[in-house]
């Protein structure tokens, strides 16, 4: 059998330290915006981070859009919630279309943006609320229904992510708790070591458009130890300008969403993927390779091992039709896509189509799926088998 090799982030990732603080500052339910980015901005000078505490009653500090620099961050403690203030002018990009719905969907900053740094991060067992699903001021809609009005209309919906980072290195993610994005919860581009590690997304399945973490044309990247369900796809790997490779998804779990994604931009070649010790519990699809003729590309190097899928509806969904009436000459290539030792507990949909001469190249190594299951092969090329022998009733927790 011909498996693909994939040893993931190149990178040799250790546990995260939480850097020094040279500012501890306290909760008082009111906004805190200035307070926090001036903190930031002077502790990073320092290579140390902000330290948001409770105050013993109060809680929560509300803010809008922040700015992370390099060296430095936030550390966000146990019971501390920092929430993204629910005001559209706050993240508008200055054509006044955040909140708004319309054809294009860019009119928004997001809460907390990494913009050209290094070394800097997001420490602490506390948590960030997007507040997604709050009245935003002056309107009666939430940012959730503003996504929910811009899918009956086939239109965007102009709301911003929860943390953005783009053109960076070595950024981390420790320990935080996520929630109620407006949109996707975290966004790499272009970036150049990311560790999430330890990371808690929680937020409604039916809350549009809320992917868990995308990298996206980004390289060295770890997301482990963490547990992700949330309303689209929990982890999605892009690729546009740039290719996306040496990434590792390990040690994790998936709760609702719509699965372990590569795609739908990948234009810009996706490789060298590793997808170890990774348990999927109600997802609608679990290991997704998804692209069409508009924004396809070469997609291989990607080993799938250790995995347990449990409840999914479309267990394994390779597809080159992503958008069905597409059109253009970016023709999606799925080469040396390995499934190893893993396990698929309930009956699903197993889909790999491929394009009229130009098929998938899939392995199977020790792949155990429940009899029952409905398997659709089209333009495909497999190596090994999928088992009707499946045993077991529960996924493990990988998390450890």
């Amino acid at each position: 059998m011909n498996f693909a090799i994939s040893n993931g982030d190149t990178r040799n990732v250790k546990e995260p330290t939480i850097p020094s603080s040279c500012s501890v500052l306290k909760a008082n339910d009111k906004i805190s915006t200035s307070s926090i980015q001036n903190e930031m901005n002077r502790c990073s000078k320092l290579n140390k981070v902000v330290s948001l505490q409770s105050d013993g009653k109060n809680f929560h500090f509300y803010s809008g859009p922040l700015t992370i620099p390099s060296n430095g961050g936030l550390l966000i403690n146990k019971g501390v919630v920092l929430s993204a203030i629910p005001d559209p002018a706050l993240y508008d990009n200055g054509n006044h279309k955040c909140g708004t719905v319309d054809n294009s969907g860019r009119g928004c900053s997001p809460f907390i943006k990494v913009i050209k740094t290094s070394n800097s991060g997001i420490y602490g067992s506390g948590i960030i609320d997007g507040q997604g699903n709050s009245v935003l001021k002056n309107s009666k809609k939430t940012w959730w229904n503003l996504a929910s009005d811009a899918k009956k209309l086939n239109k965007s919906q102009n709301v911003p992510r929860l943390i953005e980072i783009r053109n960076s290195n070595n950024f981390v993610l420790y320990q935080i708790s996520l929630k109620n994005s407006p949109n996707f919860h975290v966004a790499a581009s272009n970036v150049d070591g990311f560790t999430a590690w330890g990371v808690n997304i929680n937020t409604p399945a039916d809350a549009r458009n809320t992917d868990g973490i995308d990298p996206g044309s980004s390289q060295n990247v770890t997301i482990t130890r963490s547990y992700i369900s949330t309303g689209d796809d929990n982890v999605a790997i892009k690729a546009s300008s740039k290719p996306s490779s040496h990434i590792s998804i390990t040690n994790s779990v998936f709760g609702k969403g719509h699965g372990m994604s590569i795609g739908s931009e990948t234009s810009g070649k996706v490789n060298d993927i590793l997808v170890n010790n990774l348990s999927m519990n109600g997802t609608t699809s679990g290991l997704r390779i998804k692209s069409d003729i508009s924004r396809g590309g070469l997609v291989s190097q990607i080993l799938y091992k250790n995995v347990c899928i449990k409840d999914v509806q479309y267990p394994m969904y390779l597809d080159m039709f992503y958008i069905k009436n597409a059109s253009g000459n970016k023709i999606p290539y799925y080469k040396n896509i390995t499934f190893s030792n893993v396990k698929v507990l309930t009956p699903g949909k197993f889909i790999f189509r491929g394009l009229k001469g130009n098929n998938i190249e899939v392995t199977f190594n020790n792949v155990s799926i429940k009899k029952g299951s409905n398997i659709m092969m089209e333009n495909v090329t497999p190596t090994g088998k999928m088992n009707e022998n499946v045993t077991g009733n529960s996924c493990p927790s990988y998390i450890k």
